[in-house]
């Protein structure tokens, strides 16, 4: 099938790539990038048909998040995260569904899922409180996602919750000024003291099982994958496509270099140049590769209606830590052989290797967690986590 979406992206691609240094320095995506990705479909991949979305292969997806991402990381960092949280507000009760997009099918949403909100329960609902920090592109969305963790009547934590707010009940605080991804504006939220009924609270228990009141009304094969699969490939997508987008610039500015010590001489006529290249080319497409298989293969038994096994959503996770694993060992590889050339502020290839690394450090993307869950299920040990 083909993919509409990254044909209209493509289009948008040279318009993005000329913004890059003024989204890093801006420490902003424009609105009108955000608006133009919008209107070429980008953000409805992943939305139910219900209202207006597509529901589409979710590989088509991160396709685009690469293309985009390969021209500006914080631009595609966004279009990946803004972009999944569709999916995610999918499975919601139908009326928080209609609470976002009953008026407007384009709204967007931001998340903050770390658990540090405390949900105090009242009736109807819960009040909320808290101060979360890393929300990305929270000033192009109109709700966010809200991690808490439901407090009991002895003041001790019982449940892990998910919160979604409006934006008139939270505060932005403008404080994200980073050495990479600076353009994702992922600042800091807080709430005090809000109203938020429960009707607009999703457990995360709930979400690791594949349940939710939302695939009541959303029955499409989409919204019965798991959410550790749709959101860290999310957060892995944007790396990969950093790095295979500095690949080619890579391959286009070494080309007419010329070496002025250790001999002189052709860059491309060296063979330790060749060997990196080789290497770095291989580490993309591996990365890549395993990804897409994965995510292809849930998604088909999904269509299918059959079960989806454990050992297939533990490689998920395997594979999409070792991509950010594999991308970083890629474009440290370039940013090397580059020598000095990769060290001037602002060149292409020094902001894909400092946005290649803050994007490593998302807490999806940490490797011993991961790769540790998928040991465990090797062995035949029982595994119990929400990022599975």
């Amino acid at each position: 099938m083909t993919n509409e979406v990254l044909r209209s992206v493509r289009g948008l691609l040279p318009m993005i790539a000329d913004r890059a240094d003024k989204v890093d320095e801006s420490r902003r995506v424009s609105e009108q990038v955000i608006r133009e990705l919008g209107d070429a479909g980008m953000f409805k991949m992943l939305q139910p048909r219900r209202y207006g979305g597509t529901e589409g292969d979710p590989v088509h997806f991160y396709e685009v998040v690469r293309a985009v991402s390969g021209v500006c990381g914080s631009t595609g960092w966004l279009a990946s995260v803004l972009g999944v949280h569709p999916w995610h507000l999918a499975l919601f009760d139908d009326r928080a569904q209609r609470d976002v997009w009953g008026h407007d099918d384009s709204v967007l949403v931001s998340s903050a899922y770390a658990p540090v909100g405390r949900l105090v329960p009242v009736e109807g609902g819960y009040r909320l409180t808290g101060d979360w920090h890393f929300s990305s592109g929270c000033e192009h969305a109109s709700w966010a996602l809200l991690g808490a963790m439901v407090v009991g009547t002895e003041g001790r934590p019982v449940d892990f919750m998910t919160a979604l707010v409006p934006r008139s009940d939270y505060r932005i605080h403008d404080v994200w000024d980073v050495v990479g991804m600076r353009g994702t504006a992922s600042n800091e939220i807080s709430a005090d003291d809000v109203f938020v009924p429960d009707f607009r609270i999703k457990r995360n228990y709930e979400t690791a099982q594949l349940r939710g009141p939302g695939q009541k009304v959303n029955r499409g094969p989409l919204y019965r994958l798991p959410f550790a699969t749709l959101f860290t490939t999310a957060v892995a997508a944007p790396g990969v496509g950093i790095v295979a987008g500095c690949y080619e610039r890579y391959l286009t500015f070494m080309r007419e270099r010329v070496r002025l010590s250790l001999g002189g001489g052709r860059f491309v006529d060296d063979q330790f140049a060749q060997v990196a290249v080789a290497r770095a080319s291989s580490e993309i497409d591996a990365a890549i590769l395993q990804m897409d298989r994965n995510v292809r293969e849930l998604w088909e038994l999904a269509e299918a209606g059959e079960e989806l096994p454990m050992g297939l959503r533990l490689r998920v996770r395997r594979d999409q830590v070792r991509a950010t694993e594999r991308a970083l060992d890629a474009i440290d590889l370039l940013f090397k052989t580059a020598g000095g050339s990769s060290l001037s502020r602002g060149n292409a290839i020094e902001r894909s290797w400092r946005d290649a690394h803050a994007g490593s450090v998302h807490v999806a993307n940490e490797p011993e967690r991961a790769l540790a869950l998928f040991g465990r299920g090797a062995f035949g040990l029982p595994v119990e986590d929400n990022l599975v």
